[in-house]
């Protein structure tokens, strides 16, 4: 399989170790999956000739999508259908960029794009785009609108639920149920976002008080080091019981803004994160950050890759291990989904988690700056 970049200027990282057991694509017959009321005609293809598949992913902030999306998308591809040629482009969280990438391989000639909007709403264009040349797509990660024909992502209310009942569960630990807490959500252009803040009010609202709380453009961790500044100055520091960060990165900035004021580690709040970035990991063992959300990427690609190559042949998708539902898109129409679980990690276990499937490994983990962590004199 050839793979072809998109904005050649972009460097990936390398990727990290391969996690899970291998997927199944079963395929039972020629059941014409096209795109979902477009107006071109698709032209299936097979596996044995290839076709040709792009890849867009939204931006760099965020370490996982080159670091393990794109990398394992691409051997997931390779190995169902190593005849297929792969084109791959990240925007850098810039819409128009993203729109013109797709543009490029539209133009290219791909047969079926996987899409990771940056915005998703204004990725109904080039949803639309596709199915006017009878392109499929396949929404990675966050739901499209414009009626993309199949949808892999997380449980996203549920992650925001799991965060908020461990932020919820280390202040009864920490005799703070009563105090307030700081909310710092991701992106208002991200409909994964709003999952997250979703799910995470379900279990916060009426069960602590929330003193201040934001939307971060971007996901942007210098947005959210400055609104954890601006709520330490309207709160006052030592009022602040704990923090609800939607991500990892936001995370980094929200430790950052504490410790600036003053905060030394062991009297830092609790802090939330997701993405079991390398960074988060660390700072969950070295008592800066309460917990992540450990979203199994290696999955996520995996499924990713089949439905390409369902939509491509026009075959039927079907995943060992995997349940397909059906979720409701912004125009209320049905969409194919797989919706993933998620796993909270603490220092608890990392062991169990994120070193077990060896995405990181402790070496990793316990560079010098982390060396004298307990979790590191004890397991390296």
């Amino acid at each position: 399989m050839s793979t072809r970049r998109f904005a050649p200027h972009r460097k990936a990282t390398a990727g990290l170790a391969a996690t899970t057991a291998a997927l199944a694509l079963l395929v039972s017959g020629c059941s014409g999956l096209t795109t979902t009321g477009g107006e071109g005609e698709q032209e299936t293809q097979s596996v044995e000739d290839g076709f040709h598949v792009g890849l867009l992913l939204p931006e760099l902030q965020t370490a996982r999508y080159e670091a393990f999306d794109k990398p394992y998308f691409e051997e997931a591809l390779n190995e169902l259908c190593p005849a297929c040629e792969l084109s791959y482009a990240n925007a850098d969280q810039d819409v128009d960029e993203q729109q013109t990438q797709a543009q490029a391989m539209l133009t290219d000639g791909v047969d079926v794009l996987v899409l990771d909007a940056v915005d998703s709403a204004a990725a109904a264009g080039t949803v639309n785009e596709a199915r006017s040349q009878g392109v499929p797509v396949v929404a990675y990660d966050r739901l499209a609108e414009g009626g993309v024909d199949m949808y892999v992502s997380f449980d996203n209310f549920r992650v925001g639920q799991v965060q908020g009942e461990a932020l919820l569960a280390a202040l009864e630990e920490d005799g703070n149920e009563d105090g307030q807490i700081v909310m710092i959500n991701g992106s208002p252009t991200d409909p994964n976002a709003a999952d997250f803040k979703a799910g995470a009010h379900d279990v916060l609202d009426g069960a602590v008080e929330i003193g201040q709380e934001f939307d971060t453009p971007d996901w942007s961790p210098d947005q959210a080091n400055s609104q954890m500044e601006g709520a330490i100055t309207s709160l006052g520091v030592d009022e602040i019981a704990g923090v609800y960060s939607a991500n990892d990165g936001m995370a980094s900035g929200v430790i950052s803004a504490l410790r600036s004021a003053g905060v030394p580690v062991e009297d830092l709040p609790p802090v939330t994160g997701q993405d079991a970035e390398l960074a988060g990991i660390q700072r969950v063992v070295a008592g800066e950050q309460h917990m992540t959300v450990y979203k199994e990427i290696r999955p996520e690609a995996e499924v990713a890759a089949a439905m390409a190559v369902a939509l491509g042949t026009g075959e039927d998708l079907q995943l060992d291990g995997y349940e397909i539902s059906e979720v409701e898109d912004a125009n209320g129409e049905a969409v194919t989904a797989v919706l993933l679980d998620v796993i909270v990690v603490t220092e608890d276990n990392v062991l169990d988690t994120v070193v077990a499937d060896e995405v990181y490994s402790v070496e990793e983990i316990c560079t010098d700056d982390y060396a004298d962590t307990d979790f590191c004199q004890e397991n390296l």
